[in-house]
């Protein structure tokens, strides 16, 4: 059965090709982060008038690169939600009207599960990626970590899971990001973090990690919080110091040390949790989903803290893309089918 996929939650432009929800014949994906940075965010009418001037585009790539027809296409996967509704909107009504066009089945897809299926791709010509060589077995644990999402969940099967956790406030992705704004490090936060901590110490200050009444939640507002009052004593300040004036007066060592401080406490956070689940659950497999995915030190602890490796994708498919949408689609099957004339998308849509 090949898939044609398409992803437009937040600013990423994506269209891929995937056959059998494992072999991925096709992945293009087209970015405006670039139009965003010098707001230090995603900026949604931005997002939403690049998705319409690129769409129809690469989803040409995505069948150009597949080697692929219209009638070699079996059905068209796209995310419904969560994410920026203005972005969602072009991907579903396009897909709904190619749907009608050209007589596809219409499969609707939560694009936060979908980033679970991206460690089931295990083949592909494309040149470049590194691929797992058998899927995931189940029962399995996903940790699901991005900009905007932090979940922890339980997957007996393709059609049976549970949600053992969350984020109760932000998700590390958005972390990351508000830790590089006060710290004067470009967005987007997750690799300008990396690549600072890389240069400091991470046992230079010691930062809170939350306890929760519920071991599989997260919570990253007191961290964040923290690495603000921590840069404000730095700098000889207090809680009045306007956050915006830290970049100018913290040294280069300080920003490298409150980055390498702030990534292993938001690491260890996801890692103490995801190890009570293991231990409680005995998955068979425990995979890692979602953007933060991609962060070494994340990769590094879990490496160190689990029995057993975890399973990590091709960190070109950590990120938002259209190959996880087309594998999910495949594998979650008529659970997600959707009627064209009606689907609307879900900014708020819930696993």
């Amino acid at each position: 059965m090949i898939i044609l996929g398409i992803e437009t939650s937040c600013d990423e432009t994506a269209a891929a090709v995937v056959q059998d929800g494992t072999r991925m014949l096709s992945n293009v994906v087209s970015s405006s982060l670039d139009l965003h940075r010098a707001y230090g965010g995603v900026v949604p009418e931005i997002a939403a008038r690049s998705h319409i001037e690129h769409i129809l585009p690469v989803i040409d790539q995505a069948l150009t690169d597949a080697d692929c027809t219209w009638d070699d296409i079996d059905a068209i996967a796209v995310t419904c939600g969560p994410g920026l509704i203005g972005s969602l909107l072009i991907g579903v009504l396009t897909a709904r009207t190619l749907a009608i066009a050209k007589n596809k089945p219409l499969l609707a897809i939560n694009h936060v599960q979908a980033h679970v299926y991206a460690n089931f791709i295990t083949d592909t010509n494309l040149p470049n990626y590194s691929l797992n060589k058998t899927v995931p077995e189940f029962p399995l644990l996903a940790l699901i970590v991005s900009g905007g999402h932090s979940q922890l969940v339980l997957f007996e099967s393709h059609a049976s899971y549970k949600l053992l956790g969350q984020t109760r406030d932000d998700a590390v992705g958005e972390a990351f990001d508000k830790v590089a704004k006060i710290t004067g490090l470009p967005y987007p936060g997750g690799p300008s973090i990396a690549a600072a901590a890389a240069l400091g110490n991470p046992a230079s200050i010691k930062l809170p990690v939350a306890k929760l009444d519920n071991p599989y939640d997260f919570s990253f507002s007191g961290l964040k919080t923290a690495v603000l009052r921590v840069a404000q004593t730095l700098v000889g300040q207090d809680y009045t110091f306007a956050s915006s004036q830290l970049p100018d007066v913290l040294s280069g060592q300080q920003k490298y040390d409150l980055a390498a401080s702030f990534q292993h406490t938001a690491v260890k956070t996801l890692v103490n949790a995801t190890v009570h689940a293991a231990k409680e659950f005995s998955p068979k497999s425990v995979v890692v989903a979602g953007g933060v995915a991609a962060n070494s030190e994340l990769r590094r602890q879990l490496d160190g803290a689990l029995p057993a490796k975890p399973i990590y994708t091709d960190i070109k498919l950590c990120t938002d893309n259209a190959a996880m949408i087309a594998s999910a689609a495949y594998f979650i099957g008529d659970k997600c089918l959707a009627d064209p004339y009606s689907l609307s998308p879900d900014a708020n849509l819930k696993m």
